[in-house]
């Protein structure tokens, strides 16, 4: 393992990005995804991610400098055009327009069209919490996972996230797949020379597997069986069709066999507490500390508990690296 204190981190990818040719927004945007992952403990998140960045790139499958274009769509809609490029510098330009239909609103809409999706959503979501806003964000990925009850691959990992603002508290936020596991998680199993857990996956001829690299030539399986498939069913149509965006399965056929990042759309949605309950926000907003103490009074966390412990520990202490990927992003800087 190698150590690193966070701002190791960011210079590191910082680096990469920029002798790839990414422009500095760019590099500004996902190096802060990349440190926020590894920030957060979230390792399949983290400079993880950044070998398939530059991948991506050399496959001619994401943009490293194209501006991303706003249009104010109707009183609670904004898209943003990301013209190829990752999700992170589209999101950004939105942001600020949906938060302020959000306010005037009630409820709003941000379309992210034709970008490639770079890691999880709760870098999208926390953001929005932290301007006193509920959000929920969904994307599809590739098909990489089997609908209950089938053996072919056909929906992504698809994603959904959800943030709840808390005065003087970390949000309450989950982000999670709709496959029993994040793809990378798998991943990470395979180069660690490790099984995976029986229900994350199956063999081509849908039998189930153990080992990370059969499931992943074979298919990923969704969580909880016909409720995950479900779900993940939603994602595909809400942030596919609905914003006029790919599905996972065409997202695949564009890939063309490049194993490249996802690329489609993204849905995020912005309720603001304050425009719906007014007077009686910070009322409501208290009572929903009584759940929150429920779930901790029984000795159970909330989501993200434990990235914000690692945040804090990591910020103090810096991150550890496995040497063999911190090798591979050295190879980067000169190839």
């Amino acid at each position: 393992m190698i150590h690193m204190t966070l701002e190791d981190v960011r210079h590191l990818v910082e680096t990469v990005l920029r002798r790839h040719g990414f422009s500095e927004p760019h590099v500004q945007a996902v190096a802060a995804t990349i440190v926020a992952g590894e920030r957060d403990g979230c390792t399949s998140h983290g400079v993880y991610r950044l070998p398939g960045c530059i991948a991506t790139l050399r496959a001619g499958k994401v943009s490293p400098d194209a501006a991303p274009e706003v249009f104010d769509s109707a009183p609670s809609v904004v898209r943003v055009d990301a013209h190829g490029a990752f999700a992170q510098c589209a999101f950004h330009a939105g942001m600020p327009l949906l938060v302020e239909k959000a306010r005037s609103q009630g409820i709003a809409m941000l379309a992210i069209n034709r970008c490639v999706h770079f890691s999880a959503l709760w870098p999208e979501v926390e953001p929005l919490t932290e301007r006193g806003l509920v959000a929920l964000a969904f994307t599809p990925s590739h098909a990489w996972v089997a609908p209950a009850g089938g053996i072919r691959p056909l929906f992504g990992t698809n994603p959904i996230a959800f943030g709840w603002p808390r005065a003087d508290k970390p949000p309450f936020i989950f982000d999670f797949a709709t496959s029993a596991a994040a793809r990378g998680e798998i991943d990470l199993h395979r180069r660690a020379g490790k099984p995976i857990p029986l229900g994350w996956g199956i063999d081509k001829d849908g039998q189930p597997t153990t080992d990370p690299l059969t499931a992943l030539n074979g298919a990923m399986l969704t969580f909880g069986g016909h409720k995950g498939s479900a779900l993940a069913a939603m994602v595909e149509l809400i942030a596919g069709p609905m914003i006029g965006d790919l599905t996972s399965a065409e997202s695949l056929a564009f890939d063309e066999g490049t194993k490249s990042s996802p690329y489609g759309g993204e849905l995020i949605i912005a309720i603001d507490p304050q425009r719906i309950l007014g007077a009686e926000a910070a009322r409501h907003l208290q009572r929903a500390e009584a759940v929150f103490e429920g779930i901790l009074g029984q000795g159970a966390r909330l989501p993200s508990q434990r990235r914000y412990e690692a945040r804090v520990l990591s910020e103090r202490e810096g991150v550890r690296i496995p040497r063999a990927l911190y090798e591979e992003i050295q190879a980067l800087l000169v190839a």
